[in-house]
């Protein structure tokens, strides 16, 4: 408990310097918009004791998508370590005290999911994103799942590439893999998973504070190959052939594979575009 209420300390510390910081760079509309919110998860990280370790490499094609598997809170500190990003998050994250207005500063996209007339509007917001050159983080379960296994990955979910797509824009996905393999060196089995997984009913503040207690743990990203869309995308076909990737790049970085195994590029057909159809899924 005195190691959890260090590192909650020195978490409220920065977070206290970093909200202003990043509130004057969006009002201003400076640059280190984009940077501060990697710097800050960078930090956050590092005193959770939380290491990441990063699999191939993000693609420098836009717009760009990036469709990841989902199992924690922790996965938005752990894929905004490593790049400047945008994330599609649920309405009511936007209520939560602190997380929410952490979303906000990242400027992220807040879907109501009770609203099915609002889909067409939250899609314009995440275009916009993505024409201004911000990757976008979707997680293509639409929820977290206990770190076991992958859920199926949800088509609906990529309506926004279909408005994209549709203005004559080009977009690319790219599957992400986010898997949590080592607590405190040792590797991290089916009974250790739930340290990193937050799902189902589990007590956001209850899993925070074990996280910050035990620490140690190490989160593997993985980056696959990057799908070029066009109009006509058939949405369940693309996210089953993310799933799959993504699928398989989890496995591999939880067998230990992750530095040995190239990365999966079932993500390359021929030709490299895959068509997709806007009414379908």
């Amino acid at each position: 408990m005195i190691r959890a209420l260090l590192v909650a300390t020195f978490l409220i510390l920065v977070t206290i310097v970093g909200i202003p910081a990043q509130w004057i760079s969006l009002k201003l509309g400076l640059p280190t918009q984009r940077h501060i919110p990697r710097w800050y998860h960078q930090i956050c990280l590092w005193l959770m004791d939380v290491k990441v370790h990063v699999q191939g490499e993000p693609s420098s094609c836009r717009p760009l998508i990036l469709i990841a598997n989902h199992s924690s809170w922790l996965d938005h500190f752990v894929l905004s370590s490593v790049m400047p990003l945008v994330f599609i998050a649920k309405k009511e994250i936007a209520s939560w005290p602190l997380f929410g207005q952490l979303a906000k500063l990242q400027r992220s996209v807040f879907v109501d999911r009770a609203k099915r007339q609002a889909t067409r509007m939250v899609n314009q917001e995440i275009a916009s994103r993505l024409k201004t050159g911000d990757p976008v983080v979707l997680y293509g379960e639409g929820t977290t799942g206990d770190g076991n296994r992958i859920l199926p990955f949800r088509s609906a979910l990529l309506g926004a590439v279909s408005h994209t797509v549709s203005e004559g824009e080009h977009a690319y996905l790219q599957p992400v893999s986010i898997a949590y393999t080592r607590l405190h060196g040792m590797p991290m089995g089916r009974q250790h998973r739930p340290v990193a997984a937050w799902y189902a009913d589990t007590n956001l503040i209850g899993h925070v504070a074990r996280v910050l207690r035990i620490g140690g743990i190490d989160a593997v990203v993985t980056y696959g190959t990057a799908l070029e869309v066009k109009p006509n995308l058939d949405r369940k076909e693309v996210a089953l052939i993310l799933e799959q990737s993504v699928r398989r790049m989890t496995s591999a970085a939880r067998l230990g594979q992750d530095k040995k195994m190239p990365i999966p590029n079932v993500l390359a057909p021929e030709p490299p575009t895959v068509p997709l159809d806007a009414e379908t899924g």
